[in-house]
């Protein structure tokens, strides 16, 4: 379902949102199928908002998280 471009709004649909709430964190992921050749240069963009969904940095790989 598209907002108007630029309000920041972002749906929850189905059964997710039976379980969200306005002002949840959520994570949006999408899944593609590349062929071996596209996977050689392919980086995933992970894109970071803040509480009212500007756009606060981008990166192009998961940071290492230490345990």
């Amino acid at each position: 379902i598209r907002a108007e471009a630029g309000s920041r709004v972002i749906s929850i649909n189905g059964a997710a949102a039976h379980k969200a709430s306005p002002g949840d964190r959520i994570i949006i992921c999408t899944y593609a199928e590349l062929s071996q050749q596209e996977l050689l240069t392919f980086k995933p963009t992970l894109v970071y908002l803040d509480e009212q969904n500007h756009i606060t940095h981008s990166r192009n790989s998961i940071p290492l998280q230490v345990a």
